[in-house]
């Protein structure tokens, strides 16, 4: 599609190993969102945030991006400011930590579990629950993360594209700081060096282009493929572990 400028991954960057687009649809579509989970998620993200960077959206790029991602869920705008005030300590003794879990899963897949907990028992012997269930195993801090790298990932669906020509709307992104741009049936994935993600958004909104989502993400410095039968083992894994309540992203080297 575009020149040669561009070079496309080879695998689709993915929060949780499965299509990105795939676990918007999900979230969206759920009929009670609140009774899932996802609104504790990103209640805890947002609390994370503030604690990190404070509470102004606008000085902490952080919090806006969390507040993004709740907002698009349907997430009551009531909801948002309380975990805004738990971030900032107002009103809430609880403290929630970011936990990184690492493992391997089925075909010898690399996992990196992101947790957001203010139990870091109750998280543990979930994480630990799950791997066990499907064959997989925990490893030790550091055994799996040093092969994923930090990266901005961005979202454009394909209904809100504008009618200039591709390759100009590229040229402009990657003169805004993106990495790379990879095109599929949902959209277009863009993703960015992890300081450059504020400005390639920014870039993308004034073109009054909407933007599906955009966050800070984890991927594989060296994708692998697994057979058929071992990746629909780690799908399964990788779907249980999403559906526990402090469970923020899963991350996998497997190459969809």
């Amino acid at each position: 599609m575009a020149s040669d400028t561009f070079k496309f991954f080879d695998y689709i960057v993915a929060m949780s190993g499965h299509s990105k687009w795939a676990q918007i649809k999900r979230q969206k579509g759920t009929a009670d969102v609140k009774r899932s989970g996802v609104f504790t998620k990103m209640s805890n993200a947002i609390s994370v945030a503030v604690r990190d960077g404070g509470k102004n959206p606008e000085m902490n790029f952080k919090l806006r991006l969390a507040i993004e991602r709740a907002r698009a869920v349907n997430m009551p705008n009531q909801s948002i400011e309380r975990a805004i005030a738990r971030g900032a300590g107002e009103g809430s003794d609880a403290i929630i930590d970011v936990v990184f879990y690492e493992g391997f899963g089925p075909g010898g897949a690399a996992l990196v579990v992101e947790t957001m907990t203010d139990n870091k028992n109750r998280t543990s012997n979930d994480i630990r629950a799950v791997f066990g269930k499907h064959g997989g195993t925990l490893g030790t801090p550091n055994s799996v993360k040093w092969q994923f790298s930090s990266a901005g990932l961005i979202l454009i669906a394909k209904k809100d594209l504008p009618t200039t020509p591709r390759d100009e709307l590229e040229l402009q992104l990657i003169d805004a700081g993106a990495d790379d741009v990879r095109e599929n049936p949902e959209g277009i994935e863009i993703t960015t060096p992890p300081n450059q993600l504020k400005a390639v958004q920014d870039k993308i909104l004034s073109l009054h282009i909407p933007v599906a989502t955009a966050e800070l993400i984890l991927i594989p410095q060296n994708p692998v493929q697994l057979e058929p039968a071992a990746r629909e083992k780690l799908d399964q894994l990788i779907s249980d572990l999403e559906n526990l309540q402090d469970v923020h992203a899963v991350y996998t080297n497997n190459q969809p």
